[in-house]
Parts: structure tokens; sequence; C-alpha cells
């Protein structure tokens, strides 16, 4: 997010400078037949759904199926989006009539849609009682969330509400005017409870395993706190559906916004870079109705849990190890760390030895087949997608991404053999130089305390192994104390140390 807005403010220099047009309904109604633009009047949508957290990744998959489902008539499902860190995304989408491009990226092959079903663009800092108003409003049924892993006010090691989280305390302190997602969201349905409109649906589209029934039980919990009935009332009447989201949405970049503006022949602030490959599957409980969005390819289900495994584990859990080895090693891209001698049969590995086997059987899928479909779509050099964007919040992503499953393959009676490699490379990572000395910076919750850990540990492997092992929000109980985990991590991290990431990888193959 932060690199986005940077990248946002550089781009309003380039925007005063540029005799462009800008992106709106009347210039996007001109543009060539080769741009895809909304197929319906947008004066006739009306708003369904709240988003909040409105960065790129929804507008390339939550906007895009809903686009397709306006598109066939359903004019009472559009989005009005929420974001509660920045006024970035309101300046630049609410002078384009909040239309934006989504760039969609195939190894060199570009194709561009104009995308209409974002209707509003609100922030919490200055519309706080604006935007609970709106959603007070029975046509409201629907709100749906991309703010992260670290935006729910979790401990990452036991899955419940960390209550000694700043913005806890803060809005415990002053309910009615709160910044924490828990408070929010707790705040908002108290309110529609108090007009008398029964409870939206609550659809948590980031990467949580069981990421409804998670935030289900962070807001009730929340709610408790702050008043037993209305966390009662909330735990017992919300409903939070499981969902699995899946397509690679990097960060926008200057070099984006001149494609598209080169392509349109207009302006755009903040365009969406997006690969081809979606998918979307929803747990189909939503009381109030929802769009019909199986008619966009979305996979309506009882039970979303092995999805969304297959996916946390193979695609996130691949991407987190290729991060931390690549940024150390100096590696810019994910693209450009599939074409490293030793990266990709790293992940094979990953795939081969310790992720397929935790999983559960995944309905009407074949997950090796997954595996290698996902190896494609790693090697995209469209998507630019930088490893360390991918590094960030590592205390919040290793636990679901990765642990979860060391765990499950010791009670199995196996051992993980590349996770306790990327463990090590996490650790290495909280140096904040790579190999050749390039400086960079660690984006995590914990950053302080992690950084303060390795400076403490001067490069002594087993002792910066130890303290951040007694981390308990990312390791528990278990996992210090087994031997084979943490002498699998101390090698690793002491060959990364001393002789570097390719001589550690090629020593690891050749042992394998």
């Amino acid at each position: 997010m932060w690199h986005i807005v940077i990248n946002h403010c550089a781009w309003e220099y380039v925007m005063e400078n540029s005799p462009r047009m800008r992106l709106s309904n009347a210039s996007a109604a001109r543009l060539g037949a080769f741009v895809d633009r909304p197929a319906f009047d947008r004066r006739e949508v009306s708003p369904g759904i709240v988003h909040i957290g409105l960065g790129a990744f929804c507008r390339a998959h939550l906007a895009v199926y809903t686009e397709d489902v306006i598109a066939k008539g359903a004019s009472d499902w559009g989005i009005v989006g929420v974001d509660t860190i920045s006024t970035a995304v309101r300046d630049a989408l609410k002078p384009q009539d909040c239309l934006y491009t989504l760039l969609s990226r195939d190894n060199g092959d570009d194709s561009l849609r104009v995308v209409g079903s974002i209707i509003d663009v609100m922030i919490s800092s200055d519309q706080r009682r604006e935007i609970f108003e709106l959603m007070c409003t029975p046509e409201i049924r629907i709100v749906t969330l991309t703010v992260t892993e670290k935006g729910y006010c979790q401990d990452a090691a036991t899955g419940l509400l960390d209550e000694q989280h700043p913005a806890v305390i803060a809005d415990l302190a002053n309910p009615t005017e709160p910044n924490s997602i828990p408070g929010f969201l707790t705040e908002a349905l108290r309110l529609r409870k108090q007009a008398g409109h029964p409870p939206f649906t609550v659809l948590v589209c980031d990467n949580l395993a069981q990421n409804g029934t998670k935030v289900h039980r962070l807001v009730s919990r929340f709610a408790e706190l702050r008043d037993a009935d209305l966390g009662q009332f909330i735990r017992d009447n919300v409903s939070f559906p499981c969902t699995m989201v899946d397509r690679i949405t990097p960060a926008t970049q200057d070099a984006d916004r001149e494609t598209v503006a080169g392509r349109l022949g207009v302006q755009d602030a903040w365009p969406v870079v997006t690969e081809p490959f979606r998918q979307w599957v929803i747990e189909d409980q939503f009381p109030l109705g929802r769009p019909d969005w199986e008619k966009a390819g979305a996979i309506m289900v009882d039970d979303v849990l092995p999805f969304e495994m297959m996916k946390l584990r193979c695609l996130n859990g691949a991407h987190s190890t290729l991060a931390y080895l690549a940024v150390v090693a100096g590696i810019d891209t994910i693209s450009d760390a599939m074409t490293d001698a030793s990266l990709p049969k790293i992940i094979r590995q990953l795939w081969d030895n310790d992720l397929i086997p935790s999983l559960a059987a995944v309905p009407g899928t074949d997950v090796k087949t997954y595996t290698h479909e996902l190896e494609a779509r790693f090697q995209n050099t469209g998507v630019r997608h930088l490893t360390l964007q991918i590094s960030s919040d590592g205390s919040q992503k290793l636990p679901p991404r990765l642990l979860e499953a060391a765990r499950e393959l010791y009670a199995a009676g196996t051992e993980p053999k590349v996770i306790p490699l990327t463990v090590a490379a996490w650790m290495r990572f909280l140096s904040g130089k790579s190999e050749s000395g390039m400086a960079y910076t660690i984006s995590d919750p914990h950053a302080d305390k992690l950084t303060a850990i390795f400076a403490n540990a001067e490069n002594d492997p087993e002792r910066l192994a130890d303290s951040l092992f007694t981390v308990r929000d990312i390791f528990g109980d278990d996992l210090p104390t087994n031997q084979h985990f943490r002498s699998s991590v101390i090698g690793h991290l002491r060959s990364l140390i001393t002789y570097g990431t390719a001589k550690t990888l090629k020593d690891f193959l050749a042992n394998s």
C-alpha cells in the first residue's frame, strides 16, 4: 500500500505536466474498440456493497467479477470503496468518475479494460459518519474487505484478537470513532442494529486461513469487550462466509501508468496491473442476497477450506519462499527469480515434499497440476511482482502459509525439507541488507522488535535463531522445541550467513 501511495504522488507531477485528458465517463465513451469498458449505464447503478481497503487487489478481482454481474442487469450491486489509511485512492479515482483501467499482462501480450463497478470512493479519516450512514442503509447487503493479514489485529500465533494491540485499546476507549477493522465493523453493525435493519454479510477477501470464520471470531470478541450483548448479537446473527481469492496483482508502477496512458490516450492516475488468471471460491452464506457471481465464473461451495489451503500454501507459501531468498540474493521480481539456476528447483521441492502432502483432496482439482500452472504464472514476465513487496508482513504470513504445514507434517510422522530453509531465509532477510550490501526496508508490524533481535545477535546464527524462536506470535511453543526444525533452521541460516544464497541452495539441492 505505501509503495503505491509513493508512486501515486510521483504520478501527480506527471499528470500536472501532461496535456492528456483524464479518464472519465466522457472520455471513456470515446476510447477505441480495442478497450473493453462498462457495458451498462453507470447512472443506473446503485450501491449494494461497501468495500473496505480499496487497493489494487480488490480492483483486479472483486470489482471485475461484480462488474460482469452488473453488465447482466443487476444494477443494484454497485460498490462504494472505503479506504481507512490514505486519501490517495480517492484523490486518484474521484476525478475519474471512479473509473480505472485493468491492464492484464501475459508475457508481453497486454489487454486493457476500463472498469466501472465502483461508483464512489470514501475515506474514513474525514467521512466516517457518512460511511456509517451508508452502511446502515438496507440497500447495503454486503461489506467486503481487503486490508491484509495485519489489518485485523489478530495474534498471529493463536488467531485470536490481540487485545493489547494499540488500535484495539484505542477503539475500546473511544468505540464510536473507531480506526481498527474490528472496531469499524462492530460500530457499523451496532448502528445498523439500532436502526432496525438486519446485519449485512461480511465477506473477507484476504489471505487468512478460514478467513470468514477467523474474522467473525475477532470481531465478535472485540464487540464482546465493548458490550457483552453486542458481542453475542454479532456471534449469533452476522454471516462471515469464507472465501478464497486468487489473482496475482503487483503494485502499480509509474511505468504502468505511462503504458496505459499511451495505449488509451487519456491519463489514468491509478490503473491496476494483473495476470489473466483469476479464481474465486465462496461459501454461499448470504442472508440478504448477493450478486450472481457464479455467472462471472466464481465457484459457490459449501466449504471453501480445501481450495483455500491449496492456494494459501502452494501459491502464497511459494511466493514467501521465493521472496525471502530472492531479496537476500538481490533478485527484484518473481519472474526473475524463476530464471535463477536453483530457485525453481527449490520451489518444486517445496510443493512436492512439503506442501502437497500437507493438503486434503481438493474437489475437482489435481493439486500437482495446479502447482505446474503456478510455475507458469510465476514465470510471466509481464507481471512485475516485486519480491520486496511480497516479503512484507512475514510475521503474519509465515504461520498460516508455511508453519502450519510443517506442524501437520510432523504430526503425521514426516519432516518438512524446504520450510526450515524458508524460515532461515526470513531470519537472514531481517538484516535489511542484501548480499551485495543493498539496503531495504523491513515492512512488518513487528519490524522494530525483529530487526533489533537481528542486530543484537551479531550474525551468530544460533543466537539469532534462538532469539527469534522466542517470538511466540510467530512460532508458538512447539516448533522452537522441535529438534529437527530447530537444527535445520540453524544449519541453513549458518550457511546463508557464511556462504550466501547461491552456495546454500546448490548444496541443498545436491543433498536432496
